[in-house]
């Protein structure tokens, strides 16, 4: 925290567009230090650091998710781990949240357990989502538009953050065309375990299949058939 809002933030863009802030590598540094000697024999794939070890138990980190909101002072900006199919863990600290589960023991707001919501029915359904650009560049641009047209509430809100929403029953639908595995990790097995469905826009429950659906598990098969994949 002690960087957000700080006219000293160091910024700069890597590769693929994205900015990654010296926020980010401390952030990680730090979790990767201490899983070396908490944990040392598990592998460890970070989205500054890439990966280290082959171990199949492993940690996935995110430094912040949501930098181009941390860089611009905005809140909803948060720190996901996972322990790849057996623990999730979103910390928001600007906004006072954090989410976590584990496998078979169902999932957590600050404390609380939570859950999906009940609604059956897409047309009160509502519907999170990132940036519109995404789908288009997907080949479901207007696949996407439709469905926005089905349901009862849309919000751009993106991130982590739409699929929390999805698990604390605030929000029926999550998707974002274009994730990468750390995005994902955390995220996944919260959304599960507080009984709804995660997986990607080709139906697979995995957290690196290069997109993400969350959903309360009522309306799953209904938006992969609005959205099925195909060219435009």
């Amino acid at each position: 925290m002690r960087y957000f809002q700080s006219m000293m933030l160091t910024v700069r863009t890597k590769s693929d567009r994205t900015p990654v802030s010296e926020a980010d590598e401390a952030v990680e540094r730090m979790i990767r230090e201490r899983l070396e000697r908490e944990r040392p024999d598990d592998g460890i794939l970070g989205e500054e650091f890439g990966a280290r070890g082959e171990a199949t138990r492993r940690w996935i980190i995110d430094p912040i998710d949501a930098t181009k909101n941390y860089v611009r002072g905005i809140p909803v900006f948060a720190t996901l781990i996972a322990l790849d199919g057996l623990v999730g863990v979103v910390s928001a600290p600007a906004i006072g949240r954090r989410w976590w589960a584990s496998r078979g023991d169902g999932a957590f707001c600050n404390g609380k357990a939570i859950h999906v919501s009940a609604i059956g029915n897409i047309n009160d359904a509502q519907l999170c989502y990132d940036d519109i650009t995404g789908f288009e560049r997907f080949g479901i641009g207007r696949r996407f538009l439709d469905l926005v047209r089905r349901c009862g509430r849309t919000r751009g809100f993106g991130d982590f953050w739409s699929h929390m929403l999805v698990a604390e029953g605030a929000a029926e639908i999550a998707v974002e065309p274009e994730l990468a595995h750390w995005d994902m990790a955390a995220l996944k097995i919260i959304v599960e375990e507080a009984g709804g469905r995660f997986t990607n826009l080709d139906g697979e429950a995995r957290a690196d299949g290069g997109s993400g659906l969350s959903t309360n598990g009522l309306l799953h098969d209904a938006v992969l058939a609005a959205l099925k994949v195909s060219a435009e």
